[in-house]
């Protein structure tokens, strides 16, 4: 049941036609990640690489490239882990439906690695120089693995139980890293690996980690799964592959899967930091050089047949996506366990996930009287701020059920179009103004820093929407190209951000003081000052992408009337968002015009990408 090694996943999918070899030789600067996006776009198969130039090992790209191809690798075991997630959420579904004891114990053993005294991974050695080095984006600082599981334990409390294992990228060269002997670890905030770091510095010695590359496919799968603190990914890791990982382990070093492709161990000294990055990330943009910890290379195992799978980011969708549209179909039913009175929760994938968050509540407060305000649905967005990785959420917009049942959090136009018929800008409006921000997200105002904004509404509809512009709407002096992103959200092209002011922009405030409250442009409930209306226009995924990646709430919102009231800010007009790119923002990421004609060359008659791009 399940796959034990990522060769035997990778020969099921070839058998199965769900994965092709490229055996000509193939760079592995800059060409491989591209055929790898190029291939995920038209949602192609799983890529083997057999002639990586410079590398002795093979390497596999879009292995998660589809939700259907994530969900074959693990229709084994699917049913069992959606049996243990409803007896989660209902324990008495065992007494309603006994026949659940049947699968349920077998799967609840899996939990539980392995521990075992030899494995294939301890065959062979290598170096990090001659690691596959594979660099996806041309202004990268480096090659990087970007698909690591970086294994840690807690310095306290060692041991299996009191493990991370988590997906942070890992700089192998470039920047000023000693050749074989030193690499980057780049690990954002609210991330477990930061809590076995901090237990290091309060006892002053160094701590290990290791990093594994390949092996079982649900381990990639567990190190990226938002996991209660006190569960080991391992055990989440053995559930949904299907059998116990066993795990190698001696007095020298941390445990590794018997079965992983590579294990690269090391040391990190909690005070010691080197410069990593810059890195071509999935928010769409580079994310910069800065200090992050530096791990001290010990060893580099490898198993015989290893084969060293990979990924590359960007701008979504990219293959990451499928990764959470998949952690979501696990996971989703036990939001409204996790955040009482919450019913759904959507971070939406384009507009980097973190950046915008939606979310359907329940007004229970007071069912007796009839809803004129938000009152539960504040207590549940403090809730959803306040639990894991959705607390990096940026702009939290909230609706509230009651108000339609029907609502579905996916079809992101329909949720919009509820939300802005019901908002009022004097109320609905909740910031936080010097808060954590995502690392990633360069529209704060330094690293891991920005605010937040809550959205919500409730009630009967207060307005029709627009779905036209005005003949006769005037922009002021260097506005320009009103165009229409969906019923009720005007774009409008702005002057060049040349120099930011946050929260007072002069260009923004000019704007703002042009119209009255009355005026028509009003009817558009939310303006959105961009720079190129004719590229956000084109399709949803667009602006989406453009504004919730590009604004900083508390700094970069503005509004028609807007007013201070007890400090609490809001408008009696139109809520205007500057998503402009500011100075301060990272560069987005560009295709290189040359490697992508060399992509489509792989595409002509008898090439290997014939009728997939």
């Amino acid at each position: 049941m399940g796959y034990k090694t990522l060769r035997h996943a990778i020969n099921d999918l070839e058998s199965s036609g769900q994965l092709i070899r490229i055996d000509q030789p193939i760079s592995q600067n800059l060409l491989v990640g591209a055929i790898h996006r190029r291939v995920y776009q038209h949602q192609g198969p799983a890529l083997l690489f057999t002639n990586l130039t410079d590398s002795r090992f093979p390497a596999v790209a879009n292995l998660f490239g589809t939700l259907e191809r994530t969900r074959y690798l693990f229709r084994d075991t699917l049913q069992q882990v959606e049996t243990l997630v409803k007896l989660k959420l209902d324990p008495k579904a065992l007494l309603k439906t006994p026949s659940m004891f049947l699968t349920a114990p077998p799967a609840a053993l899996h939990l539980l690695p392995k521990k075992v005294k030899a494995g294939a991974i301890l065959q062979g050695q290598t170096t990090i120089g001659e690691l596959p080095q594979i660099k996806s984006w041309p202004n990268d600082g480096g090659a990087f693995v970007t698909l690591p599981q970086v294994y840690s334990e807690s310095s306290k409390n060692p041991g299996i139980r009191s493990s991370n294992l988590g997906m942070y990228r890992v700089q192998l060269s470039g920047n000023n890293y000693c050749q074989d002997q030193e690499i980057g670890l780049h690990y954002q905030i609210h991330r477990g690996i930061g809590v076995h770091h901090q237990e290091a510095l309060e006892l002053g010695q160094p701590f290990k980690v290791n990093i594994f590359v390949g092996g079982p496919p649900s381990l990639s799968v567990a190190a990226v799964m938002p996991l209660p603190e006190g569960m080991p990914e391992l055990a989440f890791a053995g559930l949904l592959g299907g059998h116990r990982i066993p795990m190698v382990q001696s007095a020298d070093f941390l445990p590794m899967p018997a079965e992983a492709d590579f294990v690269i161990c090391g040391t990190i000294d909690p005070q010691q930091q080197k410069p990593e990055g810059p890195f071509g990330d999935h928010l769409g943009y580079y994310s910069l050089a800065h200090d992050f910890p530096l791990i001290k290379v010990d060893r580099v195992y490898h198993r015989p047949d290893a084969i060293w799978p990979f990924t590359t980011v960007g701008r979504p969708p990219q293959e990451d996506t499928s990764f959470g549209n998949f952690i979501h179909e696990l996971t989703g039913a036990l939001i409204p366990e996790v955040l009482p009175g919450i019913k759904a929760v959507h971070a939406v994938d384009a507009a980097g996930v973190h950046p915008l968050l939606l979310a359907i509540g329940s007004e229970r407060y007071t069912p007796y009287d009839k809803l004129e305000r938000p009152q539960e649905l504040l207590t549940q967005a403090n809730a959803v701020l306040g639990q894991g990785q959705l607390s990096l959420a940026k702009y939290l917009l909230i609706a509230a059920e009651n108000d339609n049942p029907q609502l579905d959090i996916h079809n992101i136009p329909e949720f919009f179009n509820h939300l802005l018929e019901r908002v009022d800008w004097q109320r609905d409006l909740h910031f936080q103004t010097a808060t954590t921000m995502d690392t990633l997200d360069y529209s704060g105002h330094g690293l891991n820093q920005g605010s937040k904004v809550v959205i919500a509404a409730v009630g009967e509809k207060r307005r029709k929407l627009p779905t036209t512009i005005p003949e006769n709407l005037t922009l002021p002096r260097g506005f320009k190209k009103p165009a229409l992103a969906i019923p009720g959200v005007l774009l409008v092209e702005g002057p060049s951000c040349s120099d930011y002011r946050p929260g007072a922009d002069l260009n923004l405030l000019r704007f703002g003081k042009k119209f009255s409250t009355d005026d028509p442009i009003n009817n558009f409930p939310l303006i959105l000052i961009v720079d190129d209306s004719e590229f956000c226009a084109t399709q949803l995924n667009n602006w989406l992408w453009v504004c919730f990646t590009r604004s900083n709430p508390a700094a970069d919102i503005y509004g028609i009337g807007s007013f201070s009231k007890a400090k609490h800010w809001g408008c009696s007009g139109a809520l205007i968002i500057d998503a402009r790119s500011k100075p301060h923002h990272a560069p987005a990421l560009i295709d290189d015009p040359e490697i992508e004609k060399q992509v489509d060359q792989l595409a002509v008659n008898g090439g290997p990408l014939e009728g997939i791009i």
